[in-house]
């Protein structure tokens, strides 16, 4: 339980950290940024002039001395209430990042999972039957890993969707339709996800392949898989209850990390194929000099990214006894 304590009271520390960073960001620009963007919509005729204070009031900026800007802004994320985007006045942030959350995880957390599933097992099956297929294939699949995943998008994009017409260039979904849960709706958000699905799962198979295999030999060598072997358990058994089982923790804290890192979506696969997830959000924040909705996509992306940390620090707890004796 000490463990399982201290696990948390380190990631909440992380998370404060996190959230004050978040904080200083906007101040670290010279000059008033409230004032820069009122100035950018009053050109723009997005906002009238009366809005002003709401900006100050978003950055905190309205509330005296830095300590006390700083305790408004703890009470305001509390709330998880990140103000109005200035690029979508007078849209709030969290509305936004609420719309554009699930495309992100259905494109890029479906992705990450597939490709750690499929990578993992033929990593772990390259390593146990070692100068077989299976490793004539890691040389392409690492090769694929190197390769920049924007250039195979648009090589997939060219050749499924611009030549042969198989799958739609854009969007994530048609937008004749209306986001309804019907099947017309769903086929449509398939058939959207899937180039942009398969680039991604492309780009990401080889690094787990190659890493799973090269754990495996090294696990097939330990004295208790060979134990395992003159007991006569079943290859099978071994594969899985002590080989694999052992070789797969390193490659589980890379994949939290991943998942993590999923609700920051992927910038340029998100720009490439114009998919409206959270990495296209936080590209127009950027764009645009939106700082409230850049702070609110930072909070959710470092929150997600702690969780998901903390959650296989947990699961190693489970999985390996060991590393809850040695600390």
């Amino acid at each position: 339980m000490k463990y399982f304590i201290r696990k948390l009271g380190f990631y909440l520390v992380a998370l404060w950290g996190a959230v004050t960073i978040n904080f200083f960001l906007p101040r670290l620009i010279p000059g008033n940024p409230a004032e820069a963007l009122m100035s950018r919509m009053a050109l723009n005729g997005s906002a009238p002039p009366g809005e002003y204070k709401i900006l100050l009031r978003l950055f905190g900026l309205d509330k005296g001395n830095i300590v006390t800007q700083y305790w408004s802004y703890l009470v305001q994320i509390s709330h998880f209430n990140f103000g109005v985007s200035a690029t979508q006045f007078p849209t709030p942030v969290t509305s936004i990042i609420y719309h554009s959350l699930p495309w992100t995880l259905m494109l890029i957390g479906t992705s990450t999972v597939l490709s750690f599933v499929i990578g993992t097992g033929l990593g772990a099956l390259a390593g146990w039957k070692r100068n077989r297929f299976l490793d004539a294939i890691v040389p392409a699949t690492t090769f694929l890993t190197a390769t920049p995943y924007f250039w195979l998008a648009l090589l997939f994009l060219y050749f499924f969707g611009v030549i042969n017409h198989f799958f739609p260039l854009n969007g994530a979904y048609d937008p004749t339709l209306n986001p309804t849960w019907n099947w017309t709706f769903v086929s449509s958000a398939i058939q959207h996800a899937f180039l942009p699905g398969l680039t991604l799962v492309v780009a990401q198979l080889g690094g787990w392949l190659l890493s799973m295999r090269n754990m495996t030999l090294t696990t097939l060598s330990e004295d208790f898989v060979w134990t395992a072997e003159a007991k006569g358990i079943a290859p099978r058994r071994i594969l899985l209850g002590y080989a694999a089982r052992n070789a797969i923790l390193p490659s589980v804290t890379g994949f939290a990390i991943s998942l993590g890192f999923v609700v920051s979506g992927s910038i340029v696969m998100e720009m490439v194929f114009s998919y409206q997830g959270i990495g296209y959000q936080l590209l127009q924040a950027v764009q645009g000099d939106d700082y409230s909705l850049m702070q609110g996509i930072f909070f959710f992306i470092s929150l997600a990214v702690l969780l998901a940390n903390l959650m296989v620090d947990l699961l190693y707890g489970f999985i390996d006894p060991r590393t809850r004796q040695a600390r």
